[in-house]
């Protein structure tokens, strides 16, 4: 299976890349706590098929440190960049929280080069909370209860992106997400949330007409994202699904990865 990888010059300084496999290009933007390692059971499974690329978002080692860090705005131009880099005509994109930012934004300056958009566990730059059908309130309602389990998990040493359950279904997972979170190293991870929270101002009625293709996945566990967005978010865009996967935290990826893998899976099959 051929496999390499690089560094592509961009202003801030290098952005890491790593390609796997052969076939129609399929893209892996990470979240928060990942790298170009958190998606290491997705490019086994899809690399017989596809030719997958994972990447380190700038500021996340093993891409260049940005001394004031990173402003999440920048994300879809060095997609751009790398996409055109590697000369694939058209692409089909999976985010994972943070990279919801990612591909999105690409997507929506894109439409004719993407085929196909996993959003998992995430809903990129629309505005979480504007996306409620109920105006807010079952938002709140989530947010107060997620905030109180993610106290809970973090006086355990458990990471909110994996949570309570996952995490003593799946120490070992759990571990390993940590470590690759801690590459990151002196990164100032609440400041990107800063910068995440003011780029996601999107509204559906400003995207009634994006019609790529698109998959919402949620973890029906997660404490991060509410699932429920997931599929009132697919209700309102022309071209869009979702799925919840009941036992899963915020990263289904991870933690359920064969049915994570399988909802991809079928999704790209329809629109290759």
């Amino acid at each position: 299976m051929k496999r390499s990888a690089g560094k592509l010059e961009r202003p801030f300084g290098k952005l890491h890349y790593e390609v796997t496999g052969s076939g129609p290009a399929l893209l892996f933007a990470h979240g928060l706590g990942g790298n170009q390692m958190s998606w290491w059971q997705q490019v086994a499974h899809f690399a017989p098929h596809y030719t997958c690329v994972a990447f380190a978002h700038r500021g996340f080692a093993p891409s260049d440190r940005i001394a004031e860090g990173p402003d999440p705005a920048d994300y879809a131009g060095d997609l751009a960049a790398l996409v055109d880099h590697l000369g694939f005509a058209d692409v089909a994109l999976v985010g994972q929280s943070m990279g919801g930012w990612t591909v999105l934004e690409y997507a929506i300056a894109n439409p004719g080069k993407v085929t196909a958009l996993v959003l998992s566990s995430t809903s990129g730059t629309i505005d979480r909370r504007g996306a409620d059908p109920s105006g807010g309130a079952t938002y709140d309602a989530w947010l107060e209860d997620a905030e109180a389990k993610v106290a809970a998990g973090l006086a355990q040493g458990v990471h909110p992106a994996v949570g309570l359950a996952a995490a003593a279904r799946t120490p070992a997972l759990h571990l390993l997400y940590k470590s690759v979170d801690e590459m990151a190293g002196a990164l100032d991870k609440e400041k990107v949330r800063t910068g995440l929270r003011r780029t996601a101002v999107r509204t559906l009625d400003g995207l009634k007409d994006f019609r790529v293709p698109t998959l919402l996945i949620a973890g029906g566990q997660d404490v991060v994202f509410p699932a429920f967005l997931a599929e009132a978010i697919a209700a309102k865009l022309p071209c869009a699904d979702a799925r919840v996967i009941a036992d899963s935290g915020h990263s289904p990826y991870f933690e359920q990865a064969a049915t994570f893998n399988r909802l991809v899976e079928t999704f790209l099959s329809l629109h290759r």
